[in-house]
C-alpha cells in the first residue's frame, strides 16, 4: 500500500527511535520532532537539528537563528511558516540533547537514515533548496562539501541557482560573518532573488 504524506508525517511526529539515546543525555529529555513540510513547498530549508527553544515551542527557527535566516531571505514570519511554500527538514527532526561543553549535540543519523528519503521524495514541487551548516552540506553534497563550511559556502556559485550552501544563522557565527563579508555582499542578494524566483514561479 502506497504511503500518503499525512501517514508519513504522523510517523515522524511519532518517531522515538531515539529515546534512550535522548534520556542519557544531560537535558534528559523525550524525542519531540519537529516536522515542518507540505507536499506543494517551493523551497526546503535543510538544517542541523531543533535546538532546545525550538523543542519547547514545536516551531522551527523560533529563535534569534531564525530571525536572521529570515533577513538574509527577505522574507517574512507569516511566509517563512507558509507550509504550503516553504518545508523546513533538518538533518535530525528532534533536539539531541547538549554536549559537555553546552553546545548542541550533532544529529543522530539513524534520523536521516530512517526518514529523509521517504520524506524527500513526497516533496516534488521544490525548486529551491538551502543548505544550512556542515551537516546538511555533507549529506547533499557529499564530496564537495569536504573542504568545510567556509570553502563549501564560498563555492555556491557552483551550486546556484537552486541550491545555496549557507553558514548556521547562529550567533556563534556572527564573526564568521564579519570575517567574511562576502558573503552578505554577494551571496545573500542572490538568495534573494532565488527565493523570490522559486515563490512566484508557476
Amino acid at each position: 500500500m502506497t504511503e500518503s504524506f499525512d501517514d508519513l508525517a504522523r510517523a515522524v511526529r511519532g518517531c522515538r527511535l531515539c529515546a534512550e539515546t535522548f534520556a542519557a543525555t544531560a537535558t534528559a529529555h523525550a524525542p519531540r520532532p519537529v516536522f515542518w513540510a507540505r507536499p506543494g513547498a517551493r523551497i526546503l530549508i535543510v538544517g542541523q537539528a531543533p535546538g532546545a527553544r525550538v523543542h519547547e515551542s514545536g516551531v522551527p527557527f523560533s529563535d534569534p537563528s531564525g530571525d536572521r535566516l529570515r533577513r538574509w531571505m527577505d522574507i517574512a514570519e507569516a511566509e517563512f511558516y507558509d507550509r504550503d511554500r516553504i518545508a523546513i527538514l533538518p538533518m535530525a527532526f528532534c533536539f539531541p540533547g547538549y554536549d559537555a561543553r553546552g553546545g548542541d549535540l550533532p544529529p543522530p543519523p539513524i534520523c536521516a537514515r530512517t526518514w529523509r528519503d521517504r520524506v524527500f521524495a513526497e516533496l516534488p514541487a521544490a525548486r529551491l533548496t538551502l543548505l544550512v551548516g556542515g551537516y546538511a552540506q555533507k549529506w547533499h553534497l557529499g564530496g564537495a562539501a569536504r573542504g568545510g563550511v567556509t570553502r563549501t559556502v564560498a563555492g555556491w556559485r557552483d551550486h546556484a541557482p537552486r541550491l545555496f550552501p549557507l553558514p548556521h544563522p547562529s550567533w556563534r557565527n556572527t564573526a564568521w560573518l564579519k570575517k567574511n563579508p562576502w558573503f552578505e555582499a554577494d551571496l545573500v542578494p542572490e538568495l534573494r532573488r532565488a527565493v523570490r524566483a522559486a515563490l512566484e514561479d508557476g
